[in-house]
C-alpha cells in the first residue's frame, strides 16, 4: 500500500475519526448488538439485519461512512503499525502529547536477532500504544500489518517490512508478533486485530516493468505451500483476525476474487472460520481483478466476484461504488454481502466497540501509556539484538573514551529518518550515530555532508575527508542503502554499493588506521570487496535500526552490548542479478537459476543466512538422548493431531547446551537445522526446523536451549503440496557450521501428513491489459490515465 497519496486522494470525512457507538442512550441501545452478555456472531447479526442494500454495500468500503440513523459512527479499518503505529490515518499532534510514539526497527532487523520473545514485547508495545491513541480518537483499531512475505530476492523494496527469508522463521515470527498484537484468544477483548498481508505470492513492486498490480506469478504447488503461503497458515494458527489479498494474480487468478485461495484454502482447509475473522483487499486490488487482470470482464464483475470469492472490505471505494450494478445484474445475493459484515461487526465486537468503556482496561489507557521508559529501552534493545557482526579483526569492541579521537563518516553517519525505514510513524525521538557517540567523551571528526554518499556518484570532496581523518585514531563509516533505493513501489536492480561508498571506504583503508564498516538499509548489498580487503578492521550490518539505532550502534561498537544477532536473509555476490530472474519464482536450481535461499542456492554466498560474529566463542552439544530409528507409522499413528494437522505433532524436544569459552558475557541464537537425503529430490542443504536465543551467557558459564521438533520438522512437501514424511536418514546440526549434531534414521513406510487441495482445472484470465500510466492512489476510480472509451468500458 502506499503511503503519500491516501490522505490526498481518499477525503471522506473520516480522517481522525475513531469515536464509539453509544450504546448506552443512543439507537441501539435496545439492540442485540449492545448486549455484552450475547455472543459477538448473535450481536453482529443483530446489527446487519437493521441495515439497508445502500448501508450494507457502504460498509464495504474502508473507510466506512457509518450508519447516523443507526448512531453507527463512520469507521476506519486501515491503521498501520510495522513497527510502530503509523498510516494515513493515524493523526499525531504538532507538539507536546500525542506529537509522538515508540518506533522501533523495521522486522528486518528484529528478525535478524532470533527471538521471539522479544518480538512478543515489541508487539505489546505496539498495541497498547495504539489502543492509548485510539481512546483520543487518533487512530483505529485495525491494523494492517505485519507483512508476512519471504523476502526471496534481495532486490525487493520492501523486503524490509519482513522478517527475512526462511518461511519457519517468518512462521515462528509471526506467531510471536500477533500474539503481542492482538493478546490471547481466550482474553475478553482483544488488543488490536493484525492483519497477515499480502495473501500471496507478493515480492515484486516495478523490476524491469513488471508492476505489483498487473503481475501473474507462477509458482508450482510444492513451492506454494512449502514456502509463499507457510508463513499465512501460521498466521491462522496464531488467530490472526484478519488477512489481506494482494494486487498480482497467483498462477492466473487474483488472490481477491480467487475463491480457492480465500475459501478452499484459507477458511476451509486452515479452518480460518471464526466469525470475527475478516480479509480486506489491498488498494485497488480488486479493482486490478478487472484491469489489468481481466479476469473480471467489467468493474461490477470485480467487486462482485471479489465478495463471493471471500473478500469482505476492500481498501478504498471500489466495492462501494460499483456493488449497486452488481446487484442490479444479479451477479451476487444478498446473503454473501450480510456474511461479509457479520465477519466485520463480530470483529468489533470483539475490540469492545460496542461496550462500556469502564469494563474495558484498554479504553482506560491515556497518553502516559505512551513511549515509556521501558519502551525506549526495549527499541533499543531490539535494535542491538539485531545487529550483526559479519568480520572483526579484533578491533571491536573500541573503548570509547576522552583519549580517542574518532573519524565519522558516511551518508548514515547522522542519520535521522533514515534510521527508521518505510511505514514509520513520528518516533520519540531520533538518535543518530553521531548523537551516540557524543554521550561516550570520544573526539569526534565528522565529516558532514560526506563525499560518495547515496545521492552522490563522485569523489569530489575529498579535502573534506582528508580533515576527518587525518587526526583520528580510528574511522567509522556508517552507510549502505536507503528508502531512496529500495522502497514500496520501486525494486532494486542490483546488489552493489551506491554512488562512490566503496571508493571512500577504500580511501579510509588505504591511510592504516583501523576502519569499521557499518552497513545499513534492508536489502543486502555485496560486501565482498570490504571482507576481501585486509585493511578493513570490522564490518556489522544495522538495517533500519530504528529511532534509537544510533545509540544500538554504537552500544555494540563499544562493546556496551555484545553481537549476537544473526543474518535473515542470504548475502548474495553481485553477479547474482544477472543470473536470475525477479520473476522467476521458483526456488529450486534451474537451467537459469542458481537456487534461491540457503536452502537451494548452488552459488558461494558473501555470507550465509545464518551467519553473525562475536566477541567471544562458543561451544555446543546436544545432551537429549534420542533413538536411532523411529517408525514412520508409529510416529503417525501414535500422534494426537493438534487442531487436525498431523504435522504439528510433537517429535522431541531437544536440549542443547551452549558453553561461552571466551570472556565476554554474550547472548547465543541457537539455530536448528535438519539435513538429509529423504523426500523427493533435489534436496534442500538444510532447513531451519527451530531456534531459540539465550540471553546473557557469561564467560565460562553454560546455558541450555530446548528445541522443540515436530513432524513438521521432518516432512517434506511433493510436487502436488502435500506434506509427507519419508523414511531415510536425517541430520539435526546445530548453527551454520554444525556445531552440534545427532543422526537418526526414519523407517517403513511413507505417511501423509496433510494431503493439499487441488486448484481448479483450466484456470487462467484474459491476460493482463497494460494500462500505461496507471494512477496509483486511486482507491476505486484510479483509472484517469485510461482512454475514454475504457473508462467507460469499466
Amino acid at each position: 500500500m502506499t503511503r503519500s497519496l491516501p490522505v490526498l486522494l481518499f477525503a471522506t470525512g473520516v480522517y481522525g475519526q475513531f469515536t464509539f457507538p453509544d450504546c448506552a442512550n443512543g439507537p441501539l441501545k435496545n439492540v442485540t448488538i449492545c448486549d455484552p452478555s450475547a455472543s459477538p456472531l448473535a450481536r453482529a447479526k443483530s446489527l446487519v439485519a437493521l441495515y439497508t442494500l445502500e448501508e450494507k454495500i457502504n460498509a464495504t468500503s474502508s473507510g466506512a461512512p457509518g450508519v447516523p440513523r443507526l448512531g453507527v459512527p463512520p469507521y476506519q479499518w486501515w491503521s498501520e503499525g510495522l513497527h510502530g503505529i503509523a498510516g494515513p490515518y493515524t493523526n499525531f499532534s504538532d507538539n507536546g502529547e500525542w506529537s509522538y510514539s515508540t518506533s522501533f526497527p523495521q522486522p528486518i532487523l528484529m528478525g535478524a536477532a532470533f527471538d521471539d520473545d522479544l518480538i512478543t514485547e515489541v508487539a505489546k508495545v505496539i498495541s497498547t500504544e495504539a489502543r492509548a491513541f485510539n481512546n483520543a480518537n487518533r487512530t483505529g483499531l485495525d491494523f494492517w500489518t505485519p507483512n508476512i512475505n519471504p523476502f526471496r530476492d534481495p532486490r525487493w523494496g520492501r523486503g524490509q517490512e519482513t522478517p527475512g527469508e526462511d518461511a519457519y522463521h517468518l512462521s515462528s515470527y509471526v506467531q510471536a508478533l500477533v500474539h503481542g498484537l492482538q493478546g490471547e484468544s481466550t482474553d475478553p477483548y482483544k488488543r488490536v486485530v493484525a492483519t497477515c498481508k499480502h495473501f500471496a505470492g507478493y515480492d515484486v513492486e516495478d523490476w524491469n516493468g513488471n508492476l505489483r498490480y498487473q503481475n501473474d506469478v507462477q509458482i508450482t504447488q510444492q513451492e506454494l505451500v512449502e514456502y509463499y503461503l507457510a508463513p499465512f497458515q501460521a498466521c491462522v494458527q496464531a488467530n490472526v483476525g484478519a488477512f489481506m489479498c494482494s494486487y498480482n494474480a497467483v498462477n492466473g487468478v487474483p488472490p481477491c476474487a480467487d475463491p480457492y485461495l480465500l475459501q478452499t484454502i484459507l477458511r476451509e482447509h486452515w479452518g480460518w472460520t471464526n466469525e470475527e475473522q475478516w480479509v480486506t483487499g489491498d488498494c485497488d486490488a480488486v479493482q486490478n481483478v478487472y484491469l489489468p487482470h481481466q479476469w473480471s470482464s467489467t468493474r461490477a464483475g470485480a467487486a462482485a466476484d471479489s465478495l463471493v470469492a471471500g473478500t469482505d472490505v476492500t481498501c478504498g471505494t471500489y466495492m462501494q461504488e460499483h456493488l449497486p450494478t452488481a446487484f442490479q445484474q444479479k451477479l451476487l445475493n444478498e446473503t454473501s454481502l450480510d456474511q461479509a459484515l457479520i465477519r466485520q461487526y463480530s470483529s468489533l465486537v470483539r475490540l469492545g466497540y460496542f461496550d462500556a468503556p469502564e469494563s474495558q482496561p484498554y479504553r482506560q489507557l491515556g497518553f502516559d501509556a505512551v513511549a515509556t521508559n521501558a519502551s525506549q529501552a526495549l527499541a533499543r534493545r531490539a535494535a542491538t539484538e539485531g545487529i550483526v557482526l559479519l568480520k572483526n579483526d579484533g578491533t571491536l569492541p573500541l573503548s570509547l573514551d576522552s583519549s580517542m579521537t574518532v573519524g565519522l563518516f558516511g551518508d548514515w553517519a547522522n542519520a535521522t529518518d533514515q534510521l527508521l525505514g518505510n511505514y514509520a510513524g513520528v518516533a520519540t525521538y531520533l538518535h543518530s550515530p553521531l548523537y551516540a557517540l557524543n554521550q561516550t567523551g570520544v573526539k569526534i571528526n565528522y565529516a558532514g555532508g560526506n563525499p560518495g554518499g547515496q545521492g552522490d556518484p563522485t569523489t569530489n570532496r575529498w579535502s573534506t575527508l582528508y580533515g576527518a581523518y587525518s587526526t583520528s585514531d580510528v574511522l567509522i563509516y556508517v552507510g549502505g542503502i536507503d528508502n531512496s533505493v529500495e522502497e514500496e513501489g520501486h525494486d532494486r536492480g542490483y546488489l552493489t554499493w551506491t554512488g562512490a561508498q566503496l571508493d571512500v571506504i577504500g580511501q579510509l583503508a588505504d591511510t592504516g588506521k583501523p576502519v569499521i564498516v557499518v552497513v545499513t538499509g534492508g536489502g543486502q548489498i555485496d560486501s565482498s570487496p570490504l571482507v576481501n580487503n585486509p585493511n578493513i578492521s570490522a564490518i556489522m550490518w544495522a538495517g533500519y535500526p530504528g529511532q534509537d539505532g544510533g545509540s544500538a550502534i554504537i552500544d555494540i561498537i563499544s562493546g556496551k552490548t555484545a553481537p549476537a544477532g544473526r543474518l535473515p536473509q542470504t548475502q548474495y555476490p553481485a553477479n547474482y542479478t544477472a543470473a536470475v530472474n525477479m520473476m522467476d519464482m521458483n526456488l529450486r536450481p534451474g537451467e537459469n537459476n542458481p537456487g534461491r535461499t540457503y536452502k537451494w542456492y548452488n552459488g558461494s554466498a558473501t555470507f550465509e543466512f545464518g551467519y553473525g560474529m562475536h566477541y567471544t566463542n562458543f561451544s555446543a552439544a546436544i545432551t537429549t538422548q534420542m533413538q536411532q530409528n523411529y517408525s514412520i507409522s508409529s510416529l503417525a499413528s501414535g500422534c494426537n493431531s493438534t487442531g487436525g494437522f498431523l504435522e504439528r505433532c510433537p517429535f522431541a524436544s531437544v536440549d542443547v547446551q551452549v558453553h561461552n569459552t571466551g570472556n565476554v558475557t554474550s547472548d547465543y541464537v541457537t539455530l536448528g537445522y535438519m539435513a538429509g537425503s529423504f523426500g523427493p529430490a533435489p534436496y534442500p542443504k538444510k532447513s531451519l526446523v527451530s531456534y531459540k536465543r539465550l540471553h546473557g551467557i557469561a564467560g565460562g558459564a553454560t546455558s541450555t536451549a530446548t528445541l522443540n521438533l515436530t513432524l513438521a520438522s521432518l516432512a517434506r512437501v511433493d510436487e502436488h503440496g502435500n506434506k509427507v514424511l519419508y523414511p531415510g536418514d536425517y541430520s539435526l546440526q546445530i548453527d551454520n557450521n554444525a556445531l552440534a549434531s545427532i543422526n537418526f534414521t526414519l523407517t517403513g513406510e511413507q505417511a501423509m501428513l496433510d494431503m493439499w487441495p487441488q486448484p481448479p482445472a483450466n484456470r487462467s484470465s484474459a491476460g493482463v491489459k497494460g494500462i500505461g500510466n496507471y494512477w496509483y492512489g486511486g482507491y476505486g476510480s484510479g483509472y484517469a490515465s485510461l482512454p475514454a472509451s475504457e473508462q467507460m468500458a469499466m
